[in-house]
């Protein structure tokens, strides 16, 4: 019965109404269900058995923590698609799609980098030493990064999955993340080729009603896989302030057995001996908790469980390790990271484990941020 009043709501909108039948797309026959008066119509049926899908596909990524870029710059889109992304805190594009933003998104997190180096040059009073000139041109630089590169500041690594409306016309976004093996959920319109797209939403792409009932219901679900990750987070807080006390218990009953005979007081003499033996500096590090390592920059969440899986916990540890080994590891975890460069990170992580963080950021600055690099241009 839901099902049926979803259909209605998506008939309402509109979401039927495909292309003149001469401009269709052939493969996209299995989600027609008509012609009429020289237009296809499209089987919401299979749009609402589809959206169904992609929508808890797209909860499960939400709920990873990962995130999902929004890309849509037609004109009838940009608005909803703003306003709706921004309620979600997701990343979007609505201006035009940068060449690159993925498959060299380094290259962008630089630009986006300069956007924070000109604030903190308007915080610590660098800006007010410039010419007027020279001030003029960092506003104007400012403004031109903010309105393209603005809603994804808080993308500091690739997103999880990419949504699309209008495939045809951002055909660049879904060759960049195929090439990347990004998930691609699209809304489809019958003049566009489905066969590159993760998870199909057969709809009108060009209706602003069409648009804003799919948005409106991909972003629910984008919503509630955020919100049971936080609830997660809290149950594993939760649980970790209760671990202590269960620790404690054990400790108490081993008193009463040293006591029992010397034999047994000379072997519990012998054990700590041994522990302290065994307990080296590098033993220390690994049985403690891990450190958060994507705050080495170039390392993300994947990164970083790969480089723990093969023993890497710690600051100290990829200190130790030669950017080769690591290199070997991360090609060996997954083909995905065989990309990465990790010549950078044993010298990062010696300074984080030495709690240089200033020394640390400002080199992150200097180096990867590109300010200096710019500056020579």
């Amino acid at each position: 019965m839901a099902n049926n009043i979803e259909v209605k709501n998506l008939l309402e909108a509109g979401v039927h109404f495909g292309h003149l039948t001469r401009k269709w797309n052939p493969n996209m026959a299995p989600y027609i269900y008509m012609e009429r008066n020289g237009i296809h119509v499209i089987n919401l049926y299979k749009t609402a058995a589809k959206l169904e899908e992609a929508k808890e596909a797209l909860k499960k990524i939400a709920a990873s923590g990962r995130k999902i870029l929004f890309v849509a710059t037609k004109k009838q889109a940009k608005d909803i698609v703003a306003d709706k992304v921004a309620k979600v805190n997701m990343p979007y594009i609505t201006e035009r799609w940068p060449g690159g933003m993925l498959t060299n998104f380094v290259t962008i997190r630089k630009a986006v980098k300069k956007m924070t180096a000109i604030d903190r040059m308007k915080k610590d009073g660098t800006f007010n030493t410039l010419s007027k000139k020279e001030r003029l041109q960092v506003d104007r630089l400012r403004e031109k990064l903010e309105k393209n590169l603005g809603s994804i500041a808080d993308m500091t690594r690739l997103p999880g999955a990419i949504f699309i409306v209008d495939t045809m016309r951002e055909h660049i976004a879904v060759k960049e993340a195929q090439k990347l093996n990004i998930p691609i959920f699209a809304m489809v319109d019958t003049n566009s080729d489905p066969r590159p797209i993760d998870f199909v939403i057969p709809s009108n792409d060009d209706a602003g009603k069409s648009i804003d009932i799919i948005l409106a219901e991909v972003t629910s679900a984008v919503a509630e896989g955020l919100a049971e990750r936080k609830a997660d987070r809290l149950a594993e807080k939760e649980t970790a302030a209760e671990a202590p006390a269960t620790k404690e218990a054990p400790a108490t009953k081993e008193a009463p057995a040293t006591k029992e005979a010397p034999a047994a007081k000379e072997t519990t003499e012998v054990k700590p001996q041994e522990v302290a033996t065994v307990a080296t500096p590098e033993a220390t590090e690994k049985s403690a908790a891990p450190d958060d390592l994507t705050k080495i920059e170039g390392i993300g969440p994947k990164t970083a469980e790969a480089l723990q899986a093969n023993g890497i916990l710690t600051y100290a540890d990829l200190a130790r390790a030669s950017a080769e080994n690591v290199k070997t590891t991360l090609t060996e975890a997954s083909p995905r990271l065989a990309h990465l460069e990790p010549a950078s990170w044993p010298k990062q992580a010696q300074m984080a484990a030495d709690g240089k963080w200033d020394e640390l950021k400002e080199w992150q600055d200097k180096v990867k941020g590109g300010i200096e690099e710019d500056s020579e241009e």
